[in-house]
C-alpha cells in the first residue's frame, strides 16, 4: 500500500494542489513532511491534507471537483481518452501467446442484527472491515491462495477477488471454490458478535427504514442523493463515490427514477382498484412473460407518475413475433432500400463519412436492401451497419436516394455471397419476398412501381398487435403495475455480484470472446437471478441489472428521447458530449450495443464493420471514429470506442487533467471506459509504470451473473463460464445472434422465474451446416445431428491438416468468417428455447452447452478428481435449468410468502427480513441445508477454523498462563495408559 495525499492549498496563482507519493514515509505523514509543506506554501491562507491508505492500482485518491467545476474539463478528458487508446492500442496491439488467466470477484453486504427485537439493519463498517483483513492478508503472504479487499459503493459493502489469477489448468477450477471459501472464512473473522455477511445481492430493506436503517444511525437525504429513502451516509466514504453520485443526479438534471414493477399478491393495496391489461400473473396469461423494458419509463412516468410503470409482454405466438419486429423500438436498425429515383442512375457510392466519397468501396445498387439508422444531429444522413454512410436524398432535397421499408423486406445480395456466409439461407416462414434476379454480380435495378407493389403485401398495420380497450369507458389500456420507487444510485450499485475476468491469447480472442459472452450475458443472468426485494417490498422481477442501469441514468431529457418544449427548450450545454442533445438509446449501465470483432480482413472488405448480427443503432462521436480510423483503428472497433465516448466522464480529480500523459497513462480513457457499465467489458492491457510490473494482456471482463448464497454455486457458474469459453475456442463455435434479439433475451431475464418459465432467442447451428437440412433446394444437416441421434459418429479424419482450417496468424478460418455468416431473423439462424434446452440440447442439430463442456473436458483428458467435482456443478446447473432445482431469487420469494407473518400483501416486514437474512446466512456457511436450492449437493459447514496460519511463535510466555495451559493435559487418560506400560 502506498499514502496518497492531495494537499489542497488557497494561494493566489499557485497551482489547485499536488500529488505527493508518500512511499518513502512508512510511518505516515511526517513531522518533516508537514514543515516542508509548511514553508513551501508559507504564503498561503490555509492548506488541508487528505489521505487514504489504499493498494496500489484501485481507486484514484485526491480531491474530485464539482460537476460545475468539471465541465470545462470534459472535453479535453473525452478527446485525451481517445489519444491515450490510440498510443496504447499501437503499443500493445502485437501482443500474443499469453496464457489463460482468469479471476472473479464476490461482493459481500455486512449487516446488524438485534436478535431481541428481529430487526437487522446496514453496518456502516465496510472500511474498518477492510483494512482489517487487507492487513491480515500482508501478514500472510506468504499463503499462496489469499485475497484482495477492496472498496465498493456502499460503506456496508466489501469486494473480494483471488490475490492472484487463477491460470488455466484443469486443477485450478478446483482453486476457485476453495478460495471462496477461504474468503468467507477471513470475512468470518473480522465480523463483530452481532454482524453477519451473507453473499446476497441486496439489503431487502434498503430505503424502507428511514432515519433507522443503519448503524450507527444516519439521516435520509443528503446533497449528494437528494433522496426521500436513503441518506448520504451510506456512501462508501471514498471521494469517487459520491463525487459519482451527485454528478449523475446533476447531469441528468433530475433525480435518477428506478421503477421496478411490484409483485402482486392476494392483499397488495397497490393493484385492488387498478384496471390494466395485464392479469394477476403480471401478464397475458399462459405462458407469456411479463417484460420490464428497464431504462424507458419516461413516457409511463410523465402519464400515470412515480409508482407506476408499463410493462411489456414475451407472447410467443407468430403474429406477436413479427408484431414485435414492427414495434415502435427505435433502438434498432432500420431497414433501407436503395431506390435512385434518376434516370441511368445505378446506385450511390458509400461515404467513408458524410459527404466524403469512398471510391475503393464495392458501393449498393439500386434494389440493395441495407440496415442503418438516421443520425439524429446531421439530418439527411444514415449511418449504415457496416460503418459507411449515406445520403437519403440529393442536397436540395428533390431526388430520393434511400427508403425505409419493412423489416420482412429482404434480399441475397452479391455482398453476402463475397462474405462466404458458412451457414446457407433457410426459407423464411412468412411474407417472403422475391429477390430480384442479379445482373452482373449486383442487385438488379427495381423500378419504382414494382417495388412499391411488393412492399404493399406486407401491410405494417396487419402485424400490429392486437388493442386492448377498457370497453366500459372506451379507453386504451395498457399493461400497468404498480411501481417499487426508488430515487438514488445506491439502490442499484448497493446490490452486490459474481464477475469473472480471463485473460486471452490476444487482442483477437479478446475480442471474440467478448462478442460471444454479449450472447450468453442474459442466459447466465436469469439462471442466477437473486434479486426479488427491493425496498422491504416483493418485486415482480428476479434480477438486479435493470435497477443499477435506472439508478446510474445520467443521460439528460434529450439525449432519453424526451422533446416536449420544457426539455429541449435552452437544453443545449456545449460542455458535454454531444452537447448533451445526442440520443442515446441507453443507460451507461446496459447491454452491449455493438460486436467488436472484426472478422475477415479481405483488403476489399476492411474499411467497413464486417458483423451482421449488429442490428441497433449505434450513436457515436462521429469526429472520434474518424480519428480512431485515421489512427488505424479497424472499423468495428473504431465503433465500439466512438459509441463508449459519446458519454462524459463523471469524476475529475485536481490536478490530473491536462499534467496526464496522454503516451504513457490511460486515466482518461478509463475514467469513460469504468463507467460504461455494460454486461461485457473489453480491457486493453494497462501501462506498465514499472519493469518489476506485472505482464497483463487483453482481458475480457463478465458481468451479468448475480450472487448465490452458497460458494459451491458461485464457483459452479465461475467454472462453467470458464469453461464454455474455452469450448468456443477449442471447437470453433459461434454463438452469434442479432443484438436486438440480445437486448429481448436482457428484458426476459429480468422476468419472474425467467430461468424455469421463458424461452430466449439462442443460436440454432454453432458450427456451419453440412450435407442434410432443407435450404434453398440443398439440404444441409447439423455436423451434430449423428450424435444427438445416437448414432455412431464418424471416425477422425486423420488426414485433416490445419492448414485448411487457420490462416498464417494461426487464427481459425472459421471464426474469422463467423461475424459474416448469415444471422439475420429472417435467415432463421437462431430461435427460442427454453433455458433447458440451451444447456442439455434441442433436437438433432443443438447438442447444449453442458455436453460440449463435458466434450471438453473428456478432449483435453481432465484428472478424474477434477471431472467429479466439474461434474457437480454441471448438475446443479442443469437441475437449475429444468426447474427442478430453483434460483435464490425464487427461493427468497417463496419464504417470504411462506413466512407466519407475512399477510400477502407484498411487504417483507423486518421480522420476515430478519429471518431470511439469518437464514441466507447459515445456508452460505453449510449450516443449514435447503435441498430446492441445492438438491443432495452438500459442503462442509464454513468457520473461522483455517482462516489464517498459525504461527510457531518463541516468544517468552508468562509462568500464569503456562501453568493454567498444562493443567488441561497432565490428567488426560492417554498418558497414564502409556506411562502404566513402561
Amino acid at each position: 500500500p502506498s499514502l496518497i495525499l492531495h494537499v489542497v492549498v488557497e494561494k493566489p496563482k499557485s497551482p489547485s494542489g499536488i500529488f505527493i507519493d508518500t512511499t518513502t514515509f512508512p510511518s505516515g505523514i511526517s513531522p518533516f513532511l508537514i514543515s516542508v509543506l509548511n514553508q513551501l506554501y508559507s504564503g498561503s491562507t490555509s492548506f488541508a491534507v487528505e489521505a487514504f491508505t489504499l493498494q496500489m492500482g484501485l481507486l484514484k485518491v485526491g480531491v474530485p471537483k464539482t460537476w460545475d467545476e468539471s465541465k470545462k474539463d470534459l472535453r479535453y478528458i473525452r478527446n485525451a481518452g481517445v489519444r491515450q487508446f490510440i498510443s496504447t492500442y499501437n503499443r500493445v496491439k502485437d501482443l500474443k501467446g499469453d496464457e489463460l488467466l482468469f479471476g472473479d470477484e464476490v461482493e459481500y453486504g455486512v449487516f446488524i442484527l438485534d436478535p431481541a427485537n428481529k430487526k437487522i439493519r446496514l453496518s456502516l463498517r465496510a472500511k474498518e472491515i477492510m483494512d482489517q483483513l487487507n492487513e491480515n492478508e500482508r501478514l500472510h503472504t506468504h499463503r499462496s491462495e489469499g485475497a484482495k479487499w477492496v472498496p465498493e459503493y456502499g460503506s456496508w459493502m466489501v469486494e473480494a477477488t483471488p490475490n492472484a489469477p487463477y491460470r488455466g489448468f484443469a486443477n485450478d477450477l478446483l482453486r476457485v471454490e476453495r478460495n471462496m471459501r477461504l474468503r468467507r472464512k477471513r470475512m468470518l473473522c473480522v465480523l463483530a458478535d452481532d454482524e453477519i455477511a451473507p453473499t446476497v445481492s441486496t439489503f431487502p430493506l434498503l430505503g424502507a427504514l428511514g432515519n433507522d436503517g443503519t448503524v450507527p444511525a444516519s439521516e435520509v437525504g443528503g446533497s449528494k442523493t437528494l433522496s426521500a429513502y436513503i441518506g448520504d451516509a451510506i456512501i462508501n466514504p471514498h471521494p469517487r463515490f459520491g463525487t459519482l453520485t451527485a454528478n449523475i443526479r446533476q447531469r441528468r438534471g433530475e433525480k435518477v427514477y428506478i421503477g421496478v414493477p411490484l409483485f402482486q399478491d392476494v392483499n397488495t393495496p397497490e393493484y385492488k382498484d387498478l384496471k390494466t391489461a395485464a392479469n394477476l400473473h403480471g401478464c397475458c396469461g399462459g405462458d407469456s412473460q411479463q417484460l420490464w423494458r428497464y431504462g424507458r419509463s419516461d413516457a409511463a412516468r410523465a402519464k400515470y407518475g412515480d409508482d407506476f410503470v408499463v410493462v411489456g409482454c414475451s407472447m410467443n405466438s407468430a403474429a406477436f413475433a413479427a408484431a414485435e419486429k414492427e414495434s415502435d423500438d427505435e433502438t434498432r436498425l432500420c431497414k433501407w432500400i436503395v431506390n435512385v429515383e434518376s434516370p441511368g442512375c445505378k446506385g450511390l457510392f458509400y461515404r467513408s463519412a458524410p459527404n466524403v466519397i469512398a471510391p475503393d468501396a464495392d458501393w449498393p445498387r439500386n434494389g440493395d436492401i441495407l440496415f442503418g439508422s438516421e443520425i439524429p444531429n446531421i439530418p439527411g444522413w444514415i449511418r449504415l451497419q457496416n460503418g459507411y454512410y449515406l445520403p437519403m436524398h440529393s442536397d436540395d432535397g428533390s431526388v430520393r436516394f434511400l427508403q425505409k421499408v419493412s423489416t420482412e423486406f429482404h434480399s441475397s445480395t452479391e455482398e453476402k455471397r463475397k462474405l462466404g456466409a458458412s451457414t446457407p439461407l433457410f426459407r423464411s416462414s412468412n411474407h417472403s419476398l422475391p429477390v430480384p434476379p442479379l445482373h452482373d454480380g449486383a442487385m438488379g435495378q427495381l423500378k419504382a412501381e414494382a417495388l412499391m407493389q411488393e412492399l404493399s403485401k406486407v401491410s405494417l398495420e396487419e402485424l400490429k398487435p392486437a388493442v386492448v380497450h377498457d370497453k366500459s369507458h372506451g379507453n386504451h389500456l395498457e399493461r400497468v403495475r404498480a411501481a417499487i420507487h426508488m430515487d438514488a444510485m445506491a439502490f442499484g450499485m448497493g446490490c452486490c455480484c459474481l464477475q469473472v475476468t480471463f485473460q486471452a491469447q490476444d487482442v483477437d480472442e479478446s475480442r471474440y470472446i467478448f462478442d460471444q459472452l454479449a450472447v450468453l450475458a442474459p442466459i447466465l443472468m436469469a439462471l442466477t437471478a437473486s434479486t426479488p426485494i427491493l425496498k422491504g417490498r416483493i418485486a415482480d422481477t428476479d434480477a438486479r441489472w435493470g435497477i443499477i442501469s435506472e439508478s446510474v441514468d445520467d443521460r439528460t431529457p434529450v439525449e432519453r428521447g424526451i422533446n416536449s418544449a420544457d426539455s429541449t427548450e435552452s437544453a443545449e450545454q456545449p460542455e458535454l458530449a454531444g452537447k448533451g442533445m445526442r440520443r442515446i438509446y441507453k443507460s451507461r449501465y446496459d447491454s452491449i450495443s455493438t460486436y467488436i470483432y472484426q472478422g475477415c480482413s479481405e483488403s476489399a472488405l476492411k474499411n467497413r464493420v464486417l458483423n451482421m448480427y449488429n442490428d441497433l443503432a449505434v450513436p457515436i462521436d462521429e469526429s472520434m471514429y474518424k480519428d480512431l480510423r485515421d489512427a488505424g483503428i479497424d472499423p468495428a472497433l473504431s465503433q465500439h470506442i466512438a459509441h463508449l465516448f459519446i458519454r462524459d466522464p463523471l469524476v475529475v480529480f485536481s490536478g490530473a487533467v491536462e499534467e496526464i500523459d496522454d503516451e504513457t497513462q490511460t486515466e482518461h480513457f478509463e475514467s469513460i471506459q469504468s463507467t460504461n457499465w455494460q454486461t461485457v467489458r473489453w480491457k486493453p492491457p494497462p501501462p506498465r509504470n514499472d519493469p518489476n510490473d506485472p505482464h497483463i494482456g487483453w482481458r475480457t471482463e463478465f458481468r451479468s451473473m448475480e450472487m448465490q448464497l452458497t460458494d459451491v454455486e458461485n464457483a459452479a457458474f465461475v467454472v462453467f463460464v470458464v469453461l464454455v469459453t474455452r469450448v468456443i475456442l477449442a471447437f470453433d463455435l459461434n454463438l452469434y445472434i442479432p443484438l436486438s434479439r440480445v437486448d429481448a433475451n436482457m428484458n426476459r431475464a429480468h422476468s419472474r422465474s425467467a430461468y424455469s418459465k421463458a424461452k430466449f432467442f439462442f443460436r440454432r447451428h454453432l458450427a456451419p451446416l453440412e450435407e442434410g437440412d432443407d435450404g434453398y433446394g440443398v439440404r444441409f444437416t447439423s455436423m451434430f445431428t449423428g450424435v444427438n441421434n445416437g448414432t455412431t459418429p464418424p471416425a477422425p479424419n486423420v488426414t485433416e491438416s490445419f492448414d485448411d482450417v487457420m490462416d498464417d496468424a494461426g487464427v481459425s478460418l472459421r471464426r474469422k468468417q463467423s461475424p459474416c455468416a448469415m444471422g439475420s431473423d429472417e435467415e432463421n439462424s437462431y430461435e427460442e428455447m427454453t433455458m433447458a434446452e440451451i444447456m442439455t440440447g434441442k433436437g438433432n442439430y443443438f447438442p447444449g452447452l453442458i455436453p460440449l463442456v463435458y466434450a471438453y473436458l473428456d478432449y483435453i483428458q481432465c484428472d478424474e478428481f477434477t471431472f467429479n467435482r466439474v461434474s457437480q456443478y454441471l448438475e446443479l446447473i442443469e437441475k437449475r435449468s429444468k426447474g427442478e432445482l430453483l434460483t435464490p431469487a425464487t427461493w427468497m420469494r417463496n419464504f417470504v410468502r411462506g413466512h407466519p407473518s407475512y399477510k400477502g400483501d407484498s411487504v417483507v416486514s423486518e421480522e420476515i427480513a430478519y429471518d431470511l437474512m439469518v437464514a441466507c446466512k447459515e445456508i452460505g456457511e453449510g449450516k443449514r441445508h435447503e435441498p430446492t436450492l441445492l438438491g443432495d449437493l452438500r459442503f462442509k459447514p464454513i468457520s473461522t477454523d483455517g482462516a489464517y496460519d498459525v504461527k510457531l511463535d518463541a516468544k517468552r510466555v508468562q509462568n500464569s498462563i503456562l501453568l493454567e495451559k498444562l493443567s488441561r493435559y497432565t490428567h488426560r487418560k492417554s498418558f497414564f495408559d502409556k506411562g502404566s506400560g513402561i
